[in-house]
């Protein structure tokens, strides 16, 4: 058997390397290539999310297969797939109700291979926005040695020697509703704005969630900020399944790499970026994975230390693949823990700690505008903000950046759901100091707590960005921009107070103070609530239906197996 120092690496697939009885297993692995040699090493996972049905993982099976060959040095390495949907496909119609749920399928479906097979150790390879923290998740269950591999980031189209992404798309359709542009013009933005293979450009979920990984040690220096097509892609893949091997020789596994401190590390860059508010959701459901206390109040101790230093888009004016022309995120985290904000002495699967790692990490480029210095930054402290109120006694979330004014008080204008709203915005019935409420699409509700990136950026192309606030309990892409609050919990669905609202409630929203509330008297909430009963699921079989059955507050992170309550 192979030995390191007389170490046997087989930790779990010893079960079918050896005995006479496992000849028939044997014989089903020789079938896709195993030899005897093969049986002597560990058998190594690789999940790629490789799929057409986005630009986002349209190149990971190339990936996948020099990841393969990486641990093929000395492990047995097997790909299989897992699914992937789009999030910008799926954006504005019943398909966004699928998007989050594809999030524990996918962990789901990487836990069910690895353990079936009794695979010794783990490189998984995604890309768009549910595929980062879904991998992890499963990591997290499996807690086998583990490293996660980012796609990359599409490179930015261009148009009349402008960058466009596809939230120039989204907010194109607003401009287009109230005359800015023509049919002609709205046309070459769609031919435009998406050049290739990549996951969307700007600091968005899917670039936020790779950076948050990176931070938190579960994938290889830069591989959050490395774009999708650059040969170093292929070659830190290779270096990945390198890697997944001296984890298994020595011994580190994700429960010692995923601590508390690492998860305070992947918030403290969330929030130096300005990242999306899905971060909220996807690393409350990795730690609840790995067995880590993480809440909501975590993120407001980190964001109340930590500036907001990145002129990203969606709020800025870069993309993820400037910032890697100017030093990339290995850079921003030097800068971090030289100022102390990050914990130098996590582990990383590179087997050093992150402050070794970053010895080696070049410093930000001189002259760089992308990062912002930390004694002048966007703002002083992070722009993801927890809310609480009479309006959400669990909390909601707002993203702050880019917005000079901190508090909005307005009338409330009620939708019970996305497509309701939308037709009054068309209608031109929401007006500058509305309180935009979209109701009945939290996790149970919508279900599947479907993004806002549709309403936000039509707001934003009507001219009605920071104008106008929008509150829901659903959630928003990290495209989305403007005064949105989001994941309001309890949610509508199960009697939470946002279901209570009603039009020309007044709806306070104080950054400042953490405070959302609505202006209306608590015994005439009382009696709101004693008329009040939850509506039919909209799905009564199926996969949104389990979803709707088993999902969690967006406070818990929307997860589906959490049984102890």
């Amino acid at each position: 058997m192979e030995m390191e120092n007389n170490k046997d690496l087989r930790i779990r697939s010893h079960v079918i390397s050896e005995s006479p009885n496992r000849a028939p297993n044997r014989a089903m692995l020789r079938a896709v290539g195993f030899e005897d040699e093969d049986f002597k090493k560990p058998m190594i996972g690789v999940a790629s999310a490789w799929a057409e049905v986005t630009p986002c993982n349209m190149h990971l099976d190339k990936l996948a297969i020099a990841a393969k060959e990486g641990a093929s040095k000395e492990g047995a390495p097997l790909i299989f797939n897992t699914i992937t949907v789009s999030d910008g496909i799926g954006m504005g119609h019943e398909g966004m109700f699928f998007s989050l749920p594809s999030r524990e399928i996918i962990a789901d479906s990487i836990e069910t291979v690895m353990n079936a097979e009794r695979l010794d150790a783990l490189v998984a390879v995604g890309s768009c926005d549910k595929n980062t923290p879904a991998c992890l998740i499963a990591m997290g269950r499996l807690n086998v040695p583990s490293v996660y591999v980012y796609g990359g980031t599409i490179q930015p189209g261009k148009l009349n020697g402008k960058d466009l992404d596809i939230v120039s798309a989204f907010e194109a359709v607003g401009q287009h509703q109230v005359g800015q542009i023509t049919d002609k013009e709205l046309h070459e933005v769609e031919c435009h704005a998406c050049p290739g293979a990549g996951a969307c450009g700007g600091m968005y979920t899917a670039n936020t969630m790779a950076s948050a990984v990176e931070a938190m040690g579960m994938s290889l220096p830069g591989s959050s900020s490395t774009p999708a097509i650059a040969g170093a892609k292929e070659e830190e893949c290779t270096r990945a399944g390198e890697a997944v091997i001296e984890l298994l020789k020595k011994d580190i596994y994700p429960s010692d790499i995923m601590t508390k401190e690492a998860f305070e590390n992947a918030i403290t860059v969330v929030m130096a970026l300005g990242g999306s508010t899905n971060a909220f959701l996807h690393l409350t459901a990795m730690a609840h994975a790995v067995g880590v206390d993480l809440s909501i109040d975590d993120f407001e101790v980190v964001r109340r230390r930590v500036p907001h230093l990145a002129d990203l888009k969606p709020s800025g004016r870069y993309v993820m693949q400037d910032l890697n022309n100017v030093g990339g995120v290995p850079a921003v985290m030097k800068m971090l823990l030289k100022e102390g904000l990050l914990h130098g002495d996590c582990l990383t699967v590179t087997g050093k700690t992150l402050a070794e790692n970053l010895e080696e990490a070049e410093d930000l480029h001189e002259g760089q505008d992308v990062i912002l210095p930390m004694g002048n930054p966007k703002k002083k402290d992070g722009p993801l903000v927890v809310l609480r109120g009479n309006l959400a006694p669990e909390g909601a979330v707002a993203k702050m950046s880019g917005l000079q004014v901190t508090k909005f008080q307005g009338p409330a204008k009620v939708f019970d759901s996305e497509d309701a709203a939308t037709k009054a915005i068309m209608n031109n019935e929401i007006e500058e100091g509305d309180v935009l409420v979209i109701r009945y699409v939290g996790p149970k509700g919508g279900p599947g707590m479907p993004e806002m990136l549709s309403v936000t950026a039509m707001l934003v192309g009507k001219g009605l960005g920071g104008k106008v606030a929008l509150l829901t309990d659903g959630r928003f892409s990290g495209g989305s921009h403007g005064f949105v609050i989001g994941h309001t919990a309890p949610e509508a669905q199960v009697g939470g107070p946002i279901g209570l609202l009603q039009h020309g409630d007044i709806i306070t929203i104080d950054s400042d103070e953490q405070l959302l509330q609505m202006e209306v008297e608590e015994s005439e909430l009382k009696a709101r609530l004693n008329n009040w009963t939850a509506p039919e699921l909209r799905y009564k079989k199926g996969v949104l239906a389990k979803y709707s059955a088993l999902v969690s507050s967006a406070a818990k992170g929307a997860i589906t197996d959490d049984f102890n309550n």
